[in-house]
């Protein structure tokens, strides 16, 4: 298996094929090939029945907003920069959801494409206003 995307946050093998999606460009999920069921935190075992039979597959990375909060106080130093900032549960169309930083001004029941910033040597997850023009 390759070496963990950045030595300064160090990535627990079961989480690596999502961290190496978001350095590819890519939403990176788990399906439950005995049921189908998706889910986004890595797991050992599907949430919904148990089985153990789990793929990673790549999302569109097409969704909706269904919450939104705004951060004034950042919970670590990294994160001061970026303060205040957005944060956003978003639900792809694949039909799970996820947590993510957010476009300033996005709304719940907006439609939103995810893209990527790098801060302090790691890739993270942004949402930003999608245009279906």
């Amino acid at each position: 298996m390759a070496n963990p995307p950045s030595s300064i946050h160090p990535v627990p093998a079961l989480t690596l094929p999502y961290e190496e999606g978001l350095q590819a460009g890519v939403v990176r999920y788990q399906v439950c090939n005995c049921c189908g069921q998706a889910q986004t935190l890595a797991r050992y075992a599907c949430f919904a029945c148990q089985a153990t039979t789990l793929q990673w597959q790549d999302a569109c990375g097409l969704g909706t907003v269904r919450a939104v909060t705004e951060v004034i106080r950042a919970p670590s130093e990294e994160f001061k920069a970026l303060a205040p900032y957005t944060l956003v549960l978003v639900e792809l169309q694949e039909g799970f959801r996820l947590m993510a930083h957010g476009q300033a001004g996005v709304r719940i029941g907006q439609r939103v494409q995810c893209t990527f910033f790098t801060l302090a040597g790691r890739t993270l997850l942004q949402c930003i206003a999608h245009d279906s023009a």
